[in-house]
C-alpha cells in the first residue's frame, strides 16, 4: 500500500511573554501527530520576532520578514505583548502586518463550552455554549488609518479612520453565510447602524441583501450592545455570529469568558483564497505576570493548531483535539492554575497529547 505524505512547512512565531511556552506545546502536539499519523510531517522554523528584536533593532520584525513568511504553508503565532514596548507598534508590526499584508480577512473564533469546565451563566452546559465568531481582520476600525493634530496641545484632537469597503463586508458576509449553510445553523449579523450612519448602515444594507441569497439559513440582525446582552442571556440562540473588526474582537472575549477564560480562545486568520499563508494563534496575549513560571494554559494553543489542521485539509484532527482536550477537562486530575489546579503548562500538554493518542480519543 502507497501512503501519500503531506508535508507542511510551518513558521513558528513565539513572540513574548508566554508566548515560548505555548508554541512549545503546539511544537510537541503536531510532532505527535506525525507520530500517529506517518502520512503528515511538519518541518518547523522558528523566528525570534519580538519585543527583544525591536529593543535591539527598531523593528518587531526584518524588513523581509513578509517575503520569508510566504515561502510557509501556515503560520503558528504564540503572543505578542511585552510592556517595554507600545501595544501600539508592537501589534502593528507582527499581527496587523501579517494579517493586512497576507491579506487573512476572515477571523474565526469558536465559543464553545467544553465538558468539565463551568461557565459563568448559571443553569448553562455545554449544549447551550457552541458557536463561532467570523471577524472582519482586514479593514473596519482596525484599519490604521487616521492622525493627531496638535499634539500636546490643549487642542489635540485624534482621528482614528474606519473603513468598510462593499468587497470587504460582502466577502466577509458571504463567507460567514457559507459556513452557517454547511453547519446547519442560524446566522447573526452584528453591527451599530443606528448610530454609525455610513459604516453600519453600509454593513447592514449588504447584509440585507445577500441574506436575501441564503434562504435557508436563519439568520437576523442585532446591534453590537444587544448582541452582547443576548449572548449572555440566550447564548443558546447563537451559531454563526458575524461582526466587523471591532465588535468582532470584543464579543469573542465576552464569548471566551463564557467558557472558561481566554485560556480557551483560539484563533484563524484566514486567507480563503490560499494566496498567502494563513495564520494561527490563541489570543490570551502574553501575559507577562505569568511568563516563564510554565503554568500557562495551553488548551487555546492546542486548539489552534488543530484549527490550522483543518485548514490544511486534516479537519478529523481539529476534532480529535478538541475531544483529547475534553477528556482531560472531564476527568480533572490534571489542571493549570486558571482551572483550579497546580498542574504545569508542560503537565497539561502532555496529557492532551496521551488522551489524543489513547484509542478513546
Amino acid at each position: 500500500m502507497i501512503v501519500t505524505v503531506s508535508n507542511y512547512r510551518i513558521a513558528l512565531l513565539p513572540g513574548d511573554g508566554i508566548g515560548p511556552e505555548v508554541t512549545s506545546s503546539a511544537r510537541d502536539l503536531l510532532a505527535a501527530i506525525t507520530a500517529l499519523d506517518s502520512s503528515l510531517v511538519f518541518q518547523t522554523e522558528e523566528f525570534g520576532w519580538n519585543a527583544e528584536q525591536y529593543l535591539r533593532t527598531g523593528a518587531m520584525m526584518p524588513s523581509d520578514g513578509m517575503d520569508t513568511l510566504a515561502k510557509f504553508d501556515a503560520i503558528f503565532l504564540g503572543a505578542i505583548g511585552d510592556e517595554r514596548v507600545p501595544d501600539h507598534i508592537s501589534l502593528r508590526q507582527v499581527i496587523f502586518a501579517i494579517r493586512q499584508g497576507f491579506n487573512q480577512y476572515v477571523n474565526l473564533r469558536p465559543v464553545k463550552l467544553l465538558g468539565g469546565v463551568a461557565t459563568p451563566l448559571a443553569g448553562r452546559g455545554p449544549e447551550d455554549l457552541d458557536m463561532i465568531i467570523v471577524r472582519e481582520n482586514s479593514e473596519g476600525e482596525y484599519s490604521g488609518l487616521g492622525g493627531t493634530l496638535f499634539p500636546g496641545s490643549h487642542d489635540e484632537v485624534a482621528l482614528q479612520t474606519s473603513v468598510f469597503s462593499r468587497r470587504g463586508v460582502e466577502r466577509i458576509l458571504r463567507y460567514a453565510f457559507e459556513l452557517a449553510r454547511s453547519r446547519g445553523w442560524p446566522l447573526t449579523s452584528v453591527s451599530k447602524g443606528n448610530a454609525l450612519n455610513f459604516t453600519g448602515v453600509l454593513w447592514d444594507d449588504l447584509f440585507a441583501e445577500i441574506s436575501a441569497e441564503y434562504p435557508d439559513v436563519p439568520s437576523n440582525n442585532l446591534l453590537v450592545d444587544a448582541a452582547a446582552l443576548h449572548l449572555v442571556q440566550h447564548p443558546e440562540k447563537f451559531g454563526v455570529v458575524v461582526a466587523s473588526n471591532l465588535f468582532g474582537d470584543i464579543l469573542s472575549d465576552l464569548g471566551a469568558a463564557l467558557v472558561g477564560g481566554l485560556g480557551f480562545a483560539a484563533s484563524a486568520n484566514l486567507n480563503p483564497e490560499r494566496t498567502f499563508p494563513s495564520m494561527f494563534e490563541p489570543v490570551h496575549g502574553s501575559a507577562p505576570d505569568i511568563a516563564g513560571q510554565n503554568v500557562a494554559n495551553p488548551v487555546a494553543s492546542l486548539w489552534a493548531v488543530g484549527m490550522m489542521l483543518a485548514h490544511l485539509g486534516h479537519v478529523e484532527w481539529e476534532d480529535a483535539i478538541v475531544s483529547a482536550i475534553e477528556s482531560v477537562l472531564v476527568e480533572g486530575i490534571v489542571r493549570t492554575p486558571d482551572l483550579g489546579g497546580t498542574s504545569t503548562t508542560s503537565e497539561m500538554t502532555t496529557a492532551i497529547i496521551n488522551a489524543l493518542k489513547a484509542p478513546s480519543a
